[in-house]
């Protein structure tokens, strides 16, 4: 809208149905949204208003809650179910403290979607090849580029806590400093925007896949996780001695109880559990462990005062607001109920079939159908949406016949 509309405070209103749009960009039938398909209100936060600072002519970008006429948040909303998961552990005097970390491929233009990304040419003329894994050399070119990637972040408020480059081919990961869950699922949806903006400026393209090449490390977006006491911000995860608290044990046996049933919130797409079934420290499981990435849920080293729990699970591709949502509501779970976790594994193990995972985004979504907790937590309208929208994502998938099945498969009599 224009500034001059949005400064006099022009309301905003968008059909429900948008909060369901599936990825190719169709709709589930209406009676997931409402039958008649009436309208949402689209309130800006005041904390979320930025000037764009990649953007040629002045532009200002917004983020919304989407609230319902009558002025209670929409149920199909992910960051009204993230406030809503806040504020239960508000109730108890308590704040979730959250940071991301997000992997992402830079790539050359991809013209033709039936040939693989290739990595930009670099300063000497070729490519990446794969071995500039957490290296400081910066003859792939990109210096300008990240450049201005920092200079955007700044001029959002995007505080970085460090770059690196990841082990897949022209593969980097960023992490957020930690702090309220609501602020850094807003500051990774940010980021992940400005990322392929001032990729277009730069003549490149990011993606923010779970695997968008074969061979080669999938990107994740590890949550960390840490409760603090309102009052006094003192970490509950460790008692006065500095040891674990029963707390911090049924925070993980939520956790635990939860994955399975939220995978398909953590994994959303059919390109997830190619991530996730090629595991290079992805790990497709609800074990738990001291500093070992070969278990989904991870507890790195660490004091005391910074003790926290890593989801290990979601992928680049998942939606901030509603991973960190289901993640911290499992936790919750855990608190409310007192449930006890596994015993922690260590070093090399295998995985109990209780505590494995969906490994299709198919399997992902009958384990949803079929969650009750799902449902307690966030609601009938919302899981029911979001099966909707997913099953007509996985349909248009099926209806489309890969590459690998006719050089495979043609032949064979």
């Amino acid at each position: 809208m224009t500034a001059e509309g949005f400064l006099e405070g022009r309301r905003l209103q968008m059909a429900r149905g948008v909060l369901l749009q599936c990825i190719m960009g169709g709709y589930p039938p209406a009676r997931f949204y409402g039958s008649d398909d009436g309208d949402l209100v689209l309130n800006a936060d005041p904390q979320q208003i930025h000037r764009l600072p990649w953007s040629s002519q002045p532009r200002a970008l917004a983020i919304c809650d989407a609230d319902e006429l009558s002025g209670e948040s929409s149920r199909l909303s992910t960051r009204g179910q993230l406030k809503e998961v806040i504020a239960r552990y508000a109730a108890r005097g308590l704040a979730p403290v959250v940071a991301t970390e997000l992997e992402f491929f830079i790539f050359a233009p991809n013209t033709d979607p039936t040939l693989p990304f290739q990595p930009p040419i670099g300063l000497d003329g070729r490519r990446e090849d794969g071995h500039s894994a957490f290296s400081v050399s910066s003859n792939n070119g990109l210096r300008p580029f990240f450049s201005e990637v920092y200079a955007c972040m700044a001029a959002l408020g995007l505080p970085r806590d460090t770059f690196m480059h990841e082990m897949g081919v022209s593969q980097f990961e960023i992490n957020l400093l930690h702090g309220d869950p609501l602020l850094l699922a807003d500051q990774t949806f940010l980021f992940k925007h400005l990322l392929k903006e001032v990729a277009l400026k730069h003549g490149l393209t990011v993606v923010c896949m779970a695997k968008p090449l074969a061979h080669t490390p999938g990107s994740s977006m590890h949550i960390h996780q840490s409760l603090v006491e309102s009052a006094s911000g003192r970490n509950v995860f460790s008692d006065e001695a500095g040891e674990p608290t029963a707390m911090f044990r049924h925070f993980i046996g939520g956790l635990q109880a939860g994955m399975a049933d939220f995978t398909a919130l953590f994994a959303p797409n059919v390109n997830s559990y190619q991530r996730l079934c090629h595991p290079y420290a992805s790990p497709n499981n609800a074990c738990w462990s001291h500093d070992n990435r070969a278990a989904g849920l991870r507890i790195p080293a660490s004091s005391p005062v910074a003790r926290r729990v890593e989801n290990r699970l979601p992928g680049a591709d998942a939606n901030p607001y509603l991973a960190i949502a289901a993640s911290l509501a499992a936790g919750l779970h855990g608190i409310e109920n007192e449930l006890e976790p596994t015993p922690a594994i260590q070093g090399e193990f295998a995985v109990p079939d209780s505590l494995s995972l969906p490994c299709t985004l198919h399997a992902a979504l009958e384990r949803l159908k079929r969650s009750q907790l799902a449902k307690e937590l966030f609601g009938n309208e919302f899981v029911e949406g979001y099966l909707a929208s997913k099953t007509m994502e996985l349909t248009s998938f099926f209806d489309e016949i890969t590459p690998w099945e006719r050089r495979v498969l043609a032949a064979q009599a």
